[in-house]
């Protein structure tokens, strides 16, 4: 008579197929990424994948990492406090989620690359913090290339006189821009938003702001990357496409 596996079996198994879809999941994510980078004459290893993890388990997060992904982006500074102190993995951690000035101290303590900053007055908390822990804090500048209400973000037209306000923050190294697309579900409509937040790194890169390099173009989620490689970003944040959808 066969038997059933017990508890301990099943939860092995369960893992062990976790492992395996999270593992299949990166390696269709990045043939996707070759492709759309080759289209746009680059190569994958000028594309980095930041793995999503909001909402999603410890386990899964450590899934990726041993499938080979160095990168991880939370939306919440809490949940990744939390996640970060579970995972003795050497990640690179990124803030992708809105960041309320009051919470920026922790961000600081927590993640490398901040993709969000969208105001003077987290920019001049930044520095403030940075300056008393004698370090410079990497971060983007969050543009609202859809002019959505319901986003954050600086306006396209306000790059230029947010720029000039705070190319004196010798402690914030601004390392490029973010944007979040308008969601469709045909990714060519956002190509647009893409091609402007490109077009705008170019022109801040002729103010020669001390401040100011132009590295990462973060852009494109599980929907739309590819087009957004297409159009020029070298950091995407995909969550779903390597998670599933979140848990409720």
């Amino acid at each position: 008579m066969l038997s059933l596996p017990s508890s301990g079996v099943r939860v092995a198994v369960s893992q062990a197929t976790q492992q395996q879809i999270i593992e299949n999941n990166i390696e269709v994510i990045q043939f996707r990424i070759n492709q759309a980078a080759q289209r746009s004459g680059r190569t994958l290893d000028q594309i980095q994948l930041v793995a999503i993890g909001k909402n999603h388990p410890v386990s899964c997060i450590q899934a990726a990492i041993d499938a080979g992904l160095t990168d991880l982006g939370e939306n919440r500074v809490q949940e990744a406090k939390s996640k970060k102190q579970l995972i003795n993995s050497k990640v690179r951690w990124h803030l992708v989620g809105h960041l309320q000035t009051n919470k920026a101290k922790a961000a600081l303590d927590i993640f490398d690359l901040i993709h969000s900053v969208d105001r003077l007055r987290l920019m001049n908390r930044i520095q403030e913090l940075a300056k008393l822990s004698n370090r410079k804090v990497k971060v983007l500048i969050q543009v609202n290339t859809s002019a959505e209400p319901s986003k954050f973000g600086i306006m396209p037209e306000q790059i230029r006189p947010f720029f000039d306000q705070v190319a004196s923050l010798d402690r914030v190294a601004i390392c490029g821009l973010m944007t979040i697309a308008r969601f469709s579900t045909d990714p060519e409509t956002c190509r647009p938003y893409f091609r402007q937040l490109r077009a705008l790194m170019a022109q801040v890169s002729e103010q020669n702001y001390p401040n100011f390099q132009a590295k990462y173009l973060s852009m494109g989620m599980s929907n739309d990357f590819e087009v957004a490689i297409e159009e020029g970003a070298n950091l995407v944040r995909i969550g779903t496409s390597i998670f599933g959808n979140r848990p409720s």
